[in-house]
């Protein structure tokens, strides 16, 4: 039996969640879009027209929609101020809802939401679809087979110069909100830590074209005596880096590199006699579970199953504020110019 789905908020993300459905076929046949909500009726409308929606009720009132459609779940993909109301407008209407990242634009309003999926006994999870792709699974599995030892630190770059336009360009901490978030959450599920404290430098760079913080320096305490390091710009104009960051992660007996692409290198400590002892290249195997790795469509499938079959979704709200957490100490440490402790 299909799931009855309304996307709420029908912007140029929106595209990316419907490709994964449309293109996936057990998720084809899993969800029926019955509904799409936008404050902006048109572009609905038009996404409607551009995916072949024709039956789909469009609507600017979620709580009508869902009621006149019988919906089961709610696609959030509205800008981050609306999420708390359009969240909670969802679930206590009787949908469960997968969000957009930043799950919520504060630790209380996040920590209410998970509550309130809690009273509802509703699943509340976030499409966090950097952690479902291939090197990020890659990274996770290398790491848990202890190849280069105990890890001892993680360390990405950013350094990327999208123009957006848009309500981006008029984010606070634009860096560390919209985009940061998607490189702690992976480090955070790479080191299978639990976050304590961070210090963080944010900036607004010379040339930059977005309001306020564009870039970011934190350096963030992990658990087990884990640092992790982000350096990060989205105005940074030249020779980009991935967008998923390069990579450095670093071990007791060994370290690993990855592009942000296709390139890993790993290698753990050689046997040489001197100052250096050089190093043995060593293998990084592929990730065991392919359906895992293709970003939208398997975190959209790990919602559809959690809900038939009650199991836990990997991305659900209560793990994912722990990463959201990690944003908000950061921009506090930025403000204050101090060491924030982690609390989520």
């Amino acid at each position: 039996m299909k799931l009855n789905a309304i996307l709420c908020g029908c912007g140029a993300m929106s595209k990316g969640w419907l490709r994964a459905i449309r293109e996936t076929p057990d998720l084809a046949e899993a969800i029926e879009i019955v509904g799409l909500v936008d404050v902006n009726r048109a572009a609905a409308e038009k996404l409607a027209d551009e995916f072949g929606l024709s039956a789909a009720r469009i609507g600017n009132d979620l709580a009508a929609v869902i009621a006149e459609t019988k919906a089961d779940i709610v696609f959030d993909v509205v800008i981050p101020t609306a999420r708390f109301d359009i969240v909670s407008t969802a679930m206590r209407a009787g949908c469960h809802v997968l969000s957009e990242k930043p799950m919520a634009t504060s630790l209380a309003e996040g920590a209410a939401l998970i509550d309130l999926a809690a009273e509802t006994g509703k699943i509340h999870a976030i499409i966090q679809n950097r952690r479902f792709i291939s090197g990020v699974r890659r990274l996770r599995r290398f790491v848990e087979s202890g190849a280069i030892g105990d890890l001892t630190g993680i360390h990405c770059d950013f350094f990327i110069a999208p123009h957006f336009g848009g309500f981006r360009e008029e984010m606070d901490n634009v860096l560390l909100l919209d985009m940061a978030i998607h490189t702690f959450d992976a480090a955070r599920y790479v080191a299978g830590k639990k976050p304590l404290a961070v210090y963080c430098v944010e900036r607004n760079p010379k040339g930059s074209w977005y309001r306020h913080g564009a870039s970011a320096n934190a350096t963030f305490e992990f658990s087990d005596d884990v640092v992790f390091t982000y350096r990060g710009s989205w105005c940074a104009e030249g020779e980009r880096t991935s967008w998923e960051s390069q990579w450095r992660i670093v071990g007791s007996n060994g370290m690993l590199t990855w592009d942000g692409d296709d390139g890993f290198k790993a290698a753990v400590s050689g046997n040489e006699p001197g100052l250096l002892h050089g190093f043995s290249p060593v293998e990084v195997p592929a990730p065991e579970r392919e359906n895992e790795t293709h970003g939208h469509a398997s975190v959209i499938a790990s919602f559809v199953e959690a809900i038939r079959t009650g199991k836990r979704p990997e991305t659900v709200s209560s793990d994912n504020i722990r990463s959201l957490a990690m944003v908000f100490g950061a921009i506090e440490s930025a403000k204050t110019g101090r060491r924030v402790e982690i609390s989520a």
